[in-house]
């Protein structure tokens, strides 16, 4: 089958691509936001990678259209499809159709932490030989690919796929979560977050209970112990067992529990009812990722992976790309990349970061790129996520609504609100020393500011 996706370069449709031409289909692509790591991935595996949205590009009238959700009406390709009848699909669906039917499903829900949770799933079930097939909303460097349908030692019953609640296509306005089934449910936390299509906290909760009314009897769903959002999902009626999981301070009646042994948590042991099953030593840090990875080895334990050996997998655990990636080090300057965009999950990053460097300067650039962002939805607590940082740089782009500096006029001096990116670049390379770190934040590709930004400290 000729199958041609809208949106390809998605995180989420790059991996249905990666899946489709897996099972043999022929596949191409159209999307204006070509990037890497997707574009890199899909060019690598031999998918057709067309720029824009020219009516062109079907011409050649594929059997299949599979439409990522920035797709919307009016835009030319989805026009074309509509008025000459070419059959189309949502990339949910067609996921739960083709690839989810036979599969036992480990979903990763949540507001922050789907992704990295995913990849430690993936891999800790890879280390126990499971072989999982897996879609990533992001690149896993561990297997250095977003999605597969299984090991290859051969088929394997478990699929691992990250559960977004962002809504599935312009003709389909459910969650891509409900699309996917799951036996094993990961709720890492509940924000309010996407804006654009959601009116309130209200609106969220309802989206996830959706999700928790499938979720079978024999099944299992592991909720973070604590998050008042995901209590009140689950007391709008629930059927399936649940397991709790925390920090060892926050409450002790969690099932799992992590305590760290190092004050970045890059050592920490994993607890089950209270007694020590195994410990952690591993390259990343910050407490949400010790939760996360806690959320993932329940969620192994559930398809019968013992948790010292999930412990043991992690401990050589590759981060998925874009979450506290280190970039380089250019003349002891140490430059970041991370997908942070929502306060909670800056705060929590820049605080990871702060335990690991101690009293070294941390500059933090940040691009309020999401929907969600643009509408100014989280103007109040922006501010206050960037306390650890010691100077901040903050790009104000022509499409924000709301005013960046005066959000932020609370952090004085520390922070620089600017409209040009290679102005950023100049001032924070005429600013670093040797034993900085610059953690750069952005959803996109913030223009090429972190190589402009690494080839510009080269140069000094």
């Amino acid at each position: 089958m000729r199958i041609h996706i809208l949106g390809i370069c998605g995180s989420f449709m790059g991996g249905i691509a990666l899946l489709a031409r897996a099972l043999g289909h022929e596949v191409s692509g159209s999307d204006a936001n070509v990037y890497p790591p997707m574009s890199t991935q899909l060019e690598e595996q031999g998918i057709e990678l067309m720029n824009g949205y020219d009516p062109e590009h079907l011409k050649s009238a594929p059997d299949l259209i599979i439409v990522g959700n920035t797709l919307s009406r009016g835009n030319p390709l989805v026009e074309t499809m509509l008025n000459h009848k070419y059959p189309y699909i949502s990339g949910p669906q067609w996921l739960s159709e083709h690839v989810l039917k036979t599969r036992h499903v480990l979903a990763v829900s949540g507001t922050h932490g789907k992704t990295t949770t995913t990849g430690m799933l993936c891999w800790i079930l890879e280390s126990a030989g499971l072989n999982p097939g897996f879609l990533v909303g992001g690149v896993p460097q561990n297997f250095g690919i977003s999605a597969r349908l299984e090991g290859q030692l051969g088929e394997s019953d478990c699929f691992v796929v990250e559960a977004d609640e962002y809504d599935t296509a312009f003709f389909d306005k459910r969650s891509k979560f409900i699309h996917y089934h799951p036996e094993t449910l990961i709720i890492n936390n509940i924000e309010y977050d996407h804006a654009d299509i959601f009116a309130d906290l209200a609106a969220i909760r309802r989206e996830f209970h959706h999700l928790v009314r499938i979720v079978p009897e024999n099944g299992l769903i592991i909720a973070k112990q604590g998050d008042t959002q995901i209590s009140q999902v689950l007391e709008m009626g629930c059927w399936t067992p649940t397991e709790y999981f925390g920090d060892q301070s926050a409450d002790m009646n969690s099932e799992w529990m992590v305590s760290p042994l190092a004050d970045d948590f890059s050592q920490f042991n994993v607890l089950r009812r209270a007694e020590i099953v195994g410990s952690v030593d591993w390259d990343l840090i910050g407490q949400f990722n010790a939760e996360n990875a806690l959320a993932a080895i329940a969620a192994a334990n559930h398809v019968g992976v013992e948790p010292a050996q999930a412990c043991e997998a992690l401990q050589t655990l590759k981060n998925v790309k874009r979450r506290l990636e280190c970039l380089a080090e250019v003349n002891q300057v140490i430059i970041y990349d991370d997908f942070a965009h929502h306060p909670t999950a800056i705060r929590a990053t820049l605080k990871a970061l702060r335990q690991k460097v101690r009293d070294q300067r941390i500059i933090a650039i940040m691009e309020p790129r999401s929907n969600t962002m643009k509408q100014g939805v989280h103007k109040e607590t922006l501010a206050d996520a960037f306390a650890e940082a010691d100077q901040i740089y903050l790009y104000e782009a022509n499409d924000l609504t709301w005013d960046l500096s005066k959000a932020t006029s609370s952090l004085g001096n520390k922070v620089n609100v600017m409209h040009n990116i290679d102005s950023i670049v100049s001032s924070v390379a005429s600013l670093a020393e040797a034993n900085d770190h610059i953690l750069i934040m952005s959803n996109g590709s913030f223009s090429g500011l972190h190589q402009k930004l690494i080839e510009k400290l080269s140069s000094c």
